[in-house]
């Protein structure tokens, strides 16, 4: 009798673990191991910062299974504390050390699946090593972080005043870890080369995050980047490392004292193994794939952090560090691999994602403004403020929402959303249709379920589009809130409370209920842009200026609202 397939999976997490269970699943009689070389096969990876924060207080809900586990439902031969060294493509096997014994051995395989992940970005930098300078990426790291954070906890009102952290990057796990330490009662300054957390996103949606982070005591430091410690001797028979960091050192020259440095800046992909083995790397580093998950080694398979995966908004292939496309990627390579079977190809993705800021939640999906024109990409957006359920109903929270769009083939490309509930219901939808190719139209004419509880008649979704087709038809044109209005012709058409907080420099007053009877006050020859709060009143303006002689009129997408975050220092009047 031939021998049992064998199936080595290199890493657990999300896309190892997917792999090893899915290829149980459609092989009863495989021989499947898994080498992971931490303590911890399967994590929540995602959970780890709300457990430092104490709002997962059990750390064993951290664990979503064990070796003990993995083998008593699937028989998988989980091995802990091992690392492979190398691959030998030829003779296709993998040499691993157990750093438990030391001891080195050679494993046969058949089929070989690559989970390496990826690690934090840890720069070369004097006094990186520092005992209370870390950075979050498994379940060792949440013990040394919650450690500390436990020990420099406020002790309240009455007690000492709080200690100080410093978050070095204000992506996802940086606002993350900000959210969780502010809420232990540290004060937390945030650092960020870039002039705006979430860079991915718009600077005037990512505005909205920097409110809510001030709102909460989160000090900001923009535009700057590390560059090293100020460091003390530590008491080695207090800690492995030599030293401690006392304040961060910064490119500007700044120095920001704290008592722990948590560093987000970022990952990289693991890819030692898939050079070592002269695997295809693609342009952003990370291993390259087809459909089916294989390399250019059709034995070996690779999924997770380290892959390259199809971006569907420019049909390149990019490094996507999100859970959901590990988890899949892991089921499509782990199916292959078992069966051969010609089954369900990986599908592009789009980097949908989503956080929490204290109280609002962000996120996105596919290309923002600023991506697109990284790319290169033609798009055109529109933003909308629209209340997450009816308003007449308690409870109604806005939600910003600004969807980007090919002008020329009206096929969404891409949506942010900010809000303090509904964020990401929406943003789920418009992902759906966008990974089915959707254009405006078919926004608009989603069939949403609806009661004053739970939405609008006129959900935010279609207002998004509503407002898009608009410009398409040709019945609004739309300034982007960052728009250069020098020149033009400014009509405000909010309520003289509202500009009593600021109106634009040169802008004529007429609020939106008495414009046809006070269009004389303005010129129909003169290119015009309209303003209101957040765009709903300036869009009705511009139908009547339209329709009365105006041949040049713009909304100003997002209104006042949006204009104050894209251009924080213009002045108003």
């Amino acid at each position: 009798m031939s021998q049992p397939r064998r199936i080595l999976i290199v890493g657990g997490v999300a896309g190892g673990a997917s792999a090893a269970t899915r290829a149980r699943r459609l092989n009863e009689h495989a021989d499947i191991v898994i080498f992971e070389k931490d303590d911890y096969v399967s994590f929540a990876n995602c959970g780890l910062p709300y457990h430092i924060g104490g709002e997962i207080k059990d750390r064993s809900k951290l664990l979503v299974a064990t070796p003990q586990s993995l083998f008593a439902r699937y028989r998988l031969d989980v091995r802990v504390r091992t690392e492979v060294l190398s691959i030998d493509r030829q003779n296709k096997t993998i040499s691993v050390v157990n750093h438990n014994t030391k001891v080195e051995s050679t494993e046969r395989y058949d089929q070989l699946i690559l989970a390496p992940g990826a690690s934090p970005i840890v720069p070369d930098a004097h006094g990186i090593g520092s005992n209370n300078v870390l950075s979050l990426r498994n379940v060792a790291d949440t013990d040394r972080i919650k450690k500390q954070v436990d020990a420099m906890s406020s002790q309240g009102a009455q007690g000492p005043p709080p200690q100080q952290a410093v978050v070095v990057g204000g992506g996802f796990i940086g606002l993350e870890m900000a959210e969780q330490l502010a809420d232990r009662g540290l004060a937390v300054t945030l650092v960020e080369r870039n002039p705006q957390v979430l860079p991915l996103m718009d600077f005037e949606m990512a505005a909205m995050l920097h409110e809510e982070l001030q709102a909460h005591d989160v000090k900001l430091v923009f535009g700057d980047g590390l560059v090293g410690f100020e460091t003390t001797p530590t008491d080695t028979s207090q800690s492995d490392s030599t030293e401690t960091a006392t304040a961060a050192v910064l490119a500007s020259g700044q120095t920001l004292k704290a008592d722990l440095f948590i560093l987000g800046i970022g990952v990289r992909p693991n890819v030692a193994l898939a050079q070592q083995a002269h695997l295809d790397l693609g342009a952003t580093g990370g291993i390259t794939v087809n459909e089916h998950l294989q390399t250019n080694d059709p034995n070996i398979y690779a999924v997770g952090d380290a892959v390259e995966y199809v971006y569907r908004p420019t049909e390149t292939a990019m490094r996507i560090a999100l859970a959901g496309p590990a988890n899949r990627a892991g089921r499509i390579a782990g199916e292959h691999a078992a069966s051969d079977a010609a089954n369900i190809p990986m599908t592009a993705v789009l980097g949908t994602s989503v956080v929490r800021v204290f109280g609002l939640t962000a996120g996105l999906t596919g290309l923002s403004a600023n991506t697109a024109k990284r790319f290169g990409v033609n798009v055109a957006s529109v933003t909308i403020v629209a209340n997450h359920h009816v308003g007449y109903y308690p409870g109604a929270k806005p939600i910003t929402l600004k969807l980007t769009y090919d002008p020329d083939t009206q096929r969404v490309l891409g949506a942010q959303a900010i809000g303090a509930a509904g964020v990401d219901k929406r943003l789920d939808v418009i992902a759906t249709l966008i990974q089915l190719g959707g254009t405006l139209e078919q926004l608009a004419g989603l069939d949403l379920c609806y009661a004053p509880p739970f939405g609008s008649a006129k959900d935010p979704i279609h207002m998004a589009a509503f407002t898009a087709l608009n410009a398409v038809h040709g019945l609004a044109k739309f300034l982007d809130a960052d728009a250069d209005l020098s020149g033009m012709q400014i009509l405000d058409v909010r309520t003289a409370a509202e500009i009593a907080r600021g109106m634009l420099a040169g802008a004529i007053h007429i609020p939106v209920d008495d414009l046809r009877d006070q269009l004389d006050k303005l010129a129909p020859e003169k290119p015009t842009v309209v303003v209101c709060a957040s765009g709903l009143r300036g869009y009705v303006a511009s139908r009547v200026l339209m329709q009365n002689g105006f041949t040049d009129v713009a909304d100003l997408s997002g209104g006042m609202m949006m204009r104050r975050r894209a251009k924080p220092n213009e002045t108003l009047v």
